[in-house]
């Protein structure tokens, strides 16, 4: 971006902690002296904040150890000054109750780490699912210069001469596994060859949804997002990334520059046509509004019906992201997409997201087809409403057996996770296939964060019957690298008092997607009654963290953030004394 009034080095927002000739800054000078660091290592350079979300019980980024040294090469290639900031790493396997829970409490603390400590531009290295969207609300609220470093998902896995994806092809098996035709000799031999490397699940599941997401709306180098983490690509890419932050500080080329109800356009519109997670929806919205813009569930509602998924990636489609990558990556799907796109829309290249895509091209066309070979003819989500869900409720359709797009049936309902978990194994469970499974109690407040639970399992007796999918409602999320007819996010949820808390066994339940529809078959006045009597559970946290999260949680349309960090006033620059 050609930028004429570049900052010169006293307008460097260090320069207040370095710069300035008194005591104060005196103190901050011979502190980096004590490090070993020497005047020409800061004086009139940027400082550059390297968040890292590295730890060693966080798989996907296991070598952000080693990539935070490449953005350093690259920081001091250009002529800054880095610094690495430890943020707190939400490993998506091992955090419990969710890492939906602590999302916002990375994106508080990746904001305070930038705005407490003498910091010019910020790289955020991450990737595992809440990690992207945690750092970009950090970054776009602290308002500072920032580049995202996708962490980049591992290679493909294999088990007996078959090609495995995390996440999706677990389901799968389980479910052969629970219906005893699979062993658990077998079960072992895949545990050992599904997650070969370092990185993130190697499906479209929420994390490569958010990386990919995160290029879309420009806030990545081009082409970033799909680099294999274990190719000699990514620490090239990491470094690169630690060269163009330098200049971002100089031109002062913000998020707020780069970030526009375009580029989130842009962004709603390749996770359409890639087939990306449901979670993609809450965290789209929150990074939206942290950035000041309104974005509904009905704008992605609007593009889903324009955009067809062209991506064939499990668990929509057949490949996984390393195919993806070879066969031209996200600037590949976007050149397919270029005539539905702004391609005006600013990126952290510098460049616009047209001149980013001008020269990419479409290697494998099974890999990224033309909308006439699309994999589905409309978007990834679809954007239910009816008297169960007044504030929308979100289903992956693509994913989903066709006859269950449009069914009704009597609900099963399950209080909470618990209640579910010990029914769900029983031979004498009273199930049919056209039961309408519902989870109650796991929204925001309710789960509480909002866990991965939407993906109720088949009843045993179902599988073993050989039943693979059913209709599943619940105010929970589920892994992007789920499958099946499962409508989640349901709003307001049930834990408040939300329709979903009134639903009894026997209710009938009608989903048609083609109508956007999620209704309750019992009338107003029956409803009116059972709402009278329904009452509120003890909040699942009286102290600390937990608290405050249950006190201040959006719900899911309004993209679980909390409501005093939203965009608002702004806050002050910390006081040098």
């Amino acid at each position: 971006m050609a930028n004429s009034r570049r900052k010169t080095p006293e307008q460097l927002r260090s320069h207040r902690w370095l710069g300035v000739q008194d005591l104060r800054s005196f103190g901050h000078r011979s502190r980096l002296r004590q490090m070993g660091y020497d005047s020409v290592d800061w004086a009139g350079r940027p400082v550059i904040g390297i968040i890292n979300t590295w730890s060693d019980i966080n798989q996907c980024h296991a070598h952000l150890r080693a990539r935070v040294e490449d953005v350093k090469r690259g920081v001091f290639q250009a002529g800054g000054f880095p610094i690495e900031l430890p943020a707190i790493s939400l490993s998506e396997p091992f955090v419990k109750p969710s890492t939906m829970l602590y999302r916002n409490f990375l994106a508080m603390e990746t904001e305070e780490l930038l705005r407490s400590h003498p910091i010019d531009g910020a790289v955020l290295l991450g990737g595992c699912d809440k990690t992207t969207p945690a750092l970009l609300m950090g970054a776009i609220s602290m308002g500072i210069p920032a580049i995202f470093v996708p962490a980049g998902p591992m290679l493909r896995g294999y088990w007996r001469g078959k090609i495995l994806g995390s996440g999706s092809d677990v389901w799968k098996y389980w479910d052969e596994k629970r219906a005893g035709k699979i062993s658990d000799a077998d079960w072992a031999e895949m545990e050992n060859g599904i997650a070969r490397s370092f990185g993130t699940c190697m499906t479209m599941g929420t994390a490569a949804t958010m990386m990919s997401i995160a290029e879309a709306l420009g806030m990545t180098l081009p082409g970033a997002s799909a680099i294999p983490a274990a190719d000699s690509a990514h620490p090239r890419m990491a470094a690169a990334a630690g060269r163009r932050i330098v200049e971002m500080v100089w031109e002062d080329l913000t998020p707020a520059k780069v970030l526009s109800p375009a580029s989130f356009d842009n962004a709603i519109k390749v996770h359409m046509a890639l087939g990306g997670s449901t979670n993609a929806i809450i965290h789209v919205i929150a990074m939206a509004r942290r950035a000041g813009i309104a974005l509904s569930l009905e704008r992605f509602d609007q593009i889903s019906r324009e955009i067809p998924v062209i991506a064939n990636l499990r668990p929509s489609g057949t490949y996984l992201m390393e195919d993806f990558y070879y066969a031209g990556g996200l600037p590949a799907l976007m050149s397919v997409l270029r005539d539905r796109l702004d391609c005006s829309a600013m990126t952290v290249s510098g460049k616009t997201l047209g001149e980013t895509i001008e020269s990419a091209a479409v290697y494998n066309d099974d890999v990224i087809r033309s909308p006439d070979r699309a994999i589905y003819p409309e978007g990834a989500t679809a954007i239910l409403k009816g008297n169960l869900a007044p504030r929308g409720a979100v289903m992956k359709p693509a994913a989903a057996e066709p006859r269950l797009r449009h069914h009704r049936g009597p609900a099963l309902v399950f209080r909470d996770y618990n209640h579910m978990a010990a029914e769900i194994e029983r031979e004498d469970l009273d199930v049919t296939p056209d039961h309408v499974l519902v989870l109650q109690n796991a929204g925001p407040k309710g789960g509480p964060g909002m866990p991965e639970w939407g993906m109720l399992p088949i009843p045993r007796k179902l599988v073993k019957a050989g039943v693979r999918d059913m209709l599943r409602i619940s105010d929970a999320r589920m892994s992007g690298t789920s499958y099946g007819a499962c409508i989640l996010h349901v709003a307001p949820e049930s834990f408040i008092g939300g329709p979903l808390a009134l639903v009894q066994n026997g209710d009938h339940i009608e989903v048609d997607v083609s109508r956007r529809l999620l209704h309750l078959h019992v009338s107003e006045e029956e409803l009116a009654r059972r709402r009278a009597e329904w009452k509120p559970l003890p909040p699942r946290y009286e102290r600390g963290y937990g608290a405050m999260f249950q006190q201040h949680i959006g719900q899911a349309d309004e993209g679980c953030d909390f409501d005093f960090l939203e965009s608002g006033a702004p806050v002050p620059e910390p006081e040098i004394h």
